[in-house]
């Protein structure tokens, strides 16, 4: 929570980043030395797509590849536990890193407290 809260949304209340299905949802985070340093969250919608929300790596371990292998390793549970499909809300400045995935853009923009989004999704 504490990571979310820091990368994602640090001038809102710590509560902003809590969504209602957290404790259903499915955790994973990235640990370098013991310590907590990139988290991401899945969520089922059915049994064919799941959306992963809550993406964040502290910005001292940015541009070194640890996001990269923690979204990996999402995306091989997610198809490894049957989904077809695999989406989430981001922001178009991420856009381009979304893209080295696979990910492709499914809406028009739209805004969340002043920051552009996009859905986005790729086949697993």
């Amino acid at each position: 929570m504490e990571i979310r809260h820091l990368v994602l949304w640090p001038d809102k209340p710590r509560e902003f980043v809590k969504v209602p299905e957290d404790e259903s949802g499915i955790h994973f985070g990235l640990y370098l030395n013991g310590a907590l340093v990139s988290v991401i969250s899945l969520f089922a919608d059915d049994d064919q797509r799941i959306r992963f929300r809550k993406f964040a790596t502290l910005p001292g371990f940015q541009g070194k590849g640890l996001g990269s292998k923690l979204l990996r390793h999402a995306l091989t549970y997610a198809q490894a536990h049957g989904y077809s499909c695999i989406w989430c809300d981001a922001r178009t400045d991420a856009l381009a890193f979304y893209e080295r995935f696979g990910f492709k853009k499914f809406s028009e923009p739209f805004f969340k407290e002043h920051i552009e989004y996009y859905k986005i999704e790729r086949a697993l």
